[in-house]
């Protein structure tokens, strides 16, 4: 079981992303403040839950958290300000959504852009160690699969309903075949842009 906070005592927030490695579609983030006592054996890293148990405690987390927030960046301020900003800014985003106030803030990874008037903690893999930050890498996952689930419907040719917009052979040789969407990263170099149309190896 992980414990839901870093320090029981403190009233903390857990953050992390979704879809930072994707060639198309939105960056999302939440930030989830958890009570002290909260276990759930289900309750862990996002990417090592099957999808029907992410939506699950998806569900569970809504019910059972103090606050939450979730938020996204789009493709074209990804463009603007590169991934990693843009997963900072979708954090930021999530954590002024919060109803209550968190007086710490608990990031997944080794980087974060510091928030105005929040003391944080970077963690690495902190979404296997601490239940308030796996909270957040749920939401921002099953959020994020749904909105590329309903862009499916609009651009089928990519399957993103399968791939969520991430990197594989299927979703490049789609855009090998049909070009690039608004969706899209452009300043990704991960796919084919117009002056790179030569098939991956992986």
């Amino acid at each position: 079981m992980l414990p839901s906070r870093l320090i029981r005592s403190r009233l903390e927030a857990g953050c992390d992303e979704a879809g930072r490695g994707c060639l198309a579609g939105p960056v999302f983030a939440a930030a989830v403040i958890l009570p002290p006592d909260l276990e759930h054996e289900l309750l862990n890293d996002s990417k090592v839950l099957e999808p029907a148990d992410r939506e699950m405690m998806a569900e569970f987390i809504k019910e059972q958290a103090i606050s939450y927030g979730v938020s996204f960046c789009s493709p074209g301020k990804i463009d603007q300000i590169n991934i990693l900003n843009a997963s900072f800014s979708a954090m930021h985003a999530a954590v002024r959504k919060l109803q209550t106030r968190p007086a710490h803030l608990l990031i997944d990874g080794n980087r974060f852009n510091p928030l105005k008037g929040y003391d944080f903690t970077t963690i690495i893999k902190g979404d296997g160690k601490i239940g308030s930050i796996a909270a957040a890498s749920i939401l921002a996952k099953t959020a994020r699969d749904k909105y590329m689930k309903r862009k499916h419907r609009d651009y089928p040719q990519y399957h993103w309903i399968t791939n969520k917009g991430y990197p594989t052979m299927a979703h490049r040789q789609a855009i090998l075949d049909h070009g690039l969407t608004p969706l899209h990263r452009m300043s990704f170099r991960q796919y084919p842009l117009p002056e790179q149309l030569v098939l991956f190896d992986t």
